[in-house]
């Protein structure tokens, strides 16, 4: 409450303090008005390529690309963007399943997972220029960083007030409804923002499997999950050009979320014909759950000639907690079989800080820079089960007290020079990792110290405006993350859990990547191998039907991806963007006593069609089809999904209006399927509410007058030009 109190005196300030800068405007700012004017204009009639390539990485742009008319928000243009994939979760992934690092102009921001997901909702393709897709990151990046996704926003360089009103409302059995709001102010030397979002409405999840089991019986069980959710956050933040050279930025933001959620299940078990019943169990798991973040970042540059000083400084606070109840019952008897609550209190503080400096020498440019970060994560969950004489008790199996402390020291160098038509990329980065995990509830402490060297490199060639080529390498670290080394149980049925290693170690991941632009037409192809994979595998217990999914480091594996992407204009009004991508994955799997190793094939094929019409009306319709896939354990079968949407603009482009039916076929669950049926016969579906009909509106207002000067630009602008 505190925190949101001080917001609110911030806003009242930050206007304030607009107001008296809005009075102080320079005379000078109002001359310069027909120059700027004639400037803006030009900019608006050069159509740019819409993608091209900046050090090997594909760049999209987004405001104004037509492929992303009718998205209604930034995680919408990500599912359409090439190399990107967006699950039914909004969980985001870069070449295959890599989970990448979300940039926002050039600079990580540390936020959890909700408040991501909620943040690139309040994005609408407007507000954003572009977005950069990097899969090979150098070792300027933090080790732990895969892949990279980079937003760059549109600056506002009216000077004035600008903003806009966002509402969307997805339609299925259930509604659930988004509202954004932005607003900013621009002064000759301030430029204020502030965003907002409420967002609430009910989502559901299925979750259905069929197993043999180890005595020939049949055990269906069958899950529905219905979410209750409400969520609601606010940023405000104000970027100060003290003159051309000072730059000081400051953002504070909050994020909160109720889930109510109830979830009934079944399990009904047969003989092997299906004509007797063995048992019929009957699960209940109501559960209250609510997460409150608070983030604060704040950064200086200073930049002389070929000099650039820059300062980063983070911290999140996410506090998580959970209620449940998990009632078990026999159907036929309607008695109770057993029950247990749960209590957890989950807190998570990250502090981070990092200096760059970069110093340009003739066609050279030579960087380096210090990071250090700090998280401290404490779990702490209570069961307690109904005893015999109808009291709860403490139950200590079950319960769990886990702390995880990690400090990492980290430092680069890198060095980039061009020659003609050819430009060199080079760089070594150091992390030093000092981590403590506490597993209380069985006495077990886990001590770590190590220092990792990650070398990169790479080059890139540009023949003619039509033609480029680039070639990469880097070396990439990925430590565990706190829900994989946590030893506790998260609970998917009665008979149904997975649970951490507190023992797991950091994989390392070595790849080679090769990218080829020709006009529109990108093609890239990357190879590699890492090590210590971190995976869950499952393992079932005959006597008790109990399957667990246990964490574990597999020795390695080997992969490679080829993705292309390239636009066909079939007439003017019709615009095809064709997505092909090829994936290689060869695990290397020690499994019980047996060591499994496939080679998986799988491609995915997306196809994005766009029909301008007359009286300003965009018609969508995008595809996506999935092949067969899966791991040395896993069969993935296909699936596809097909979206159809239309927007129109209004009112002198100040309104915009989408409707369209997201999964028209309710087509995109994931079924999987056990490989080796003579150790564990299992086949389980995934559904989500993906299969919805949503309404969209976005009403621009401001009232900017002229153009203000841009005094200058970061790194990664004038890189990008």
């Amino acid at each position: 409450m505190i925190f949101k109190l001080w917001l609110l005196l911030l806003l009242l300030f930050l206007s304030l303090l607009g107001k008296a800068q809005e009075r102080k405007l320079p005379d000078s700012l109002t001359e310069s008005k027909s120059v700027t004017t004639n400037i803006s204009e030009v900019v608006i009639r050069s159509a740019p390529r819409n993608a091209k390539l900046n050090e090997g990485n594909v760049v999209v742009a987004v405001s104004g690309n037509k492929d992303f008319k009718t998205s209604v928000n930034l995680l919408d243009v990500l599912r359409k963007t090439p190399g990107v994939m967006v699950d039914q979760e909004d969980g985001i992934f870069v070449g295959g399943r890599i989970s990448p690092a979300i940039l926002i102009d050039g600079k990580p921001v540390v936020m959890s997972n909700q408040e991501l997901q909620a943040y690139l909702r309040s994005l609408s393709p407007e507000m954003v220029a572009s977005v950069e897709v990097n899969t090979n990151p150098s070792a300027k990046y933090d080790a732990e960083f895969k892949g990279i996704i980079d937003i760059k926003l549109k600056k506002n360089t009216k000077l004035g007030w600008k903003g806009n009103y966002g509402a969307s409302v997805y339609v299925n059995r259930f509604n659930y409804r988004e509202n954004t709001f932005n607003l900013s102010y621009t002064t000759g030397k301030v430029i204020y923002n502030l965003q907002a979002g409420y967002n609430n409405g009910m989502s559901t999840y299925r979750y259905n499997a069929v197993q043999r089991l180890a005595n020939t019986n049949i055990m269906r069980t069958n899950t529905y999950q219905k979410d209750d959710i409400l969520a609601y956050n606010i940023q405000a933040g104000a970027d100060f050009r003290w003159n051309e050279n000072n730059r000081i930025g400051l953002n504070l933001r909050g994020n909160f979320r109720d889930n109510n959620r109830s979830r009934d299940g079944s399990l009904y078990t047969t003989d092997k014909n299906e004509s007797q019943l063995i048992f019929n169990t009957l699960s209940e798991n109501p559960s209250d759950y609510g997460q409150d973040t608070y983030g604060l970042t704040t950064d200086y540059s200073f930049q002389k000639k070929g000099f650039r000083l820059s300062l980063l400084g983070n911290y999140l606070s996410v506090k998580n907690k959970q209620k449940d109840d998990f009632i078990n019952r026999n159907q036929p008897a309607n008695e109770i079989l057993s029950y247990w609550k749960s209590d957890l209190l989950n807190k998570i503080d990250i502090y981070t800080a990092q200096i760059d400096v970069s110093q340009k020498l003739g066609n050279a440019d030579i960087e380096a820079g210090i990071k250090f970060s700090s998280s401290d994560t404490n779990n702490n969950i209570r069961y307690d089960t109904l005893s015999v004489v109808g009291k709860f008790v403490f139950d200590p199996l079950r319960s769990n007290t886990f702390s995880y402390k990690e400090r990492i020291w980290a430092g680069y160098m890198a060095y980039r020079q061009k020659f003609g038509k050819l430009q060199i990329n080079a760089g070594l980065r150091f992390e030093n990792t000092n981590s403590i995990s506490n597993a209380v509830t069985i006495d077990s402490v886990v001590s770590r110290n190590y220092l990792e060297w990650l070398p990169s490199f790479s080059a890139s060639y540009t023949f003619n405006t039509s033609n480029e080529l680039s070639l990469s390498y880097s070396r990439r670290m990925t430590r565990p993350v706190f829900s994989q080394l946590n030893p506790f149980r998260f609970y998917f049925s009665p008979l149904n859990y997975w649970i951490g290693n507190p023992y797991l170690q950091p994989s390392f991941t070595s790849q080679i990547k090769a990218t080829y632009r020709y006009k529109n037409w990108i093609t890239s192809f990357t190879v590699g191998k890492e090590k210590e994979v971190m995976t869950r595998y499952p393992l079932y217990n005959p006597e008790t039907n109990v399957l667990e999914y246990l964490g574990t480091n597999l020795p390695y594996r080997n992969f490679a991806v080829l993705e292309t992407s390239f636009p066909v204009k079939i007439a003017k009004w019709w615009n095809i963007t064709s997505q092909i991508a090829g994936y290689y994955n060869y695990e290397f799997r020690p499994y019980l006593d047996e060591v499994f190793a496939i080679g998986i094939y799988n491609y995915e094929v997306r196809l994005n069609q766009v029909f301008s019409l007359p009286k300003g009306y965009t018609i969508n319709l995008f595809a996506n089809y999935e092949s067969r896939n899966g791991n040395s354990l896993y069969i993935i079968k296909p699936r596809y999904t097909v979206d159809l949407s239309i927007q129109k603009s209004w009112l002198d482009n100040t309104l915009n209006t989408k409707i369209g039916y997201n999964n028209i076929f309710d087509s995109y669950d994931q079924r999987l399927e056990f490989r080796h049926k003579q150790i564990m016969d299992n086949r389980f579906t995934h559904w989500w509410d993906s299969s919805r009909l949503f309404l969209s509106l976005t009403y621009n207002f401001g009232r900017s007058k002229y153009q203000a000067k841009e005094t200058q630009k970061t790194e990664e602008e004038n890189r990008a030009r």
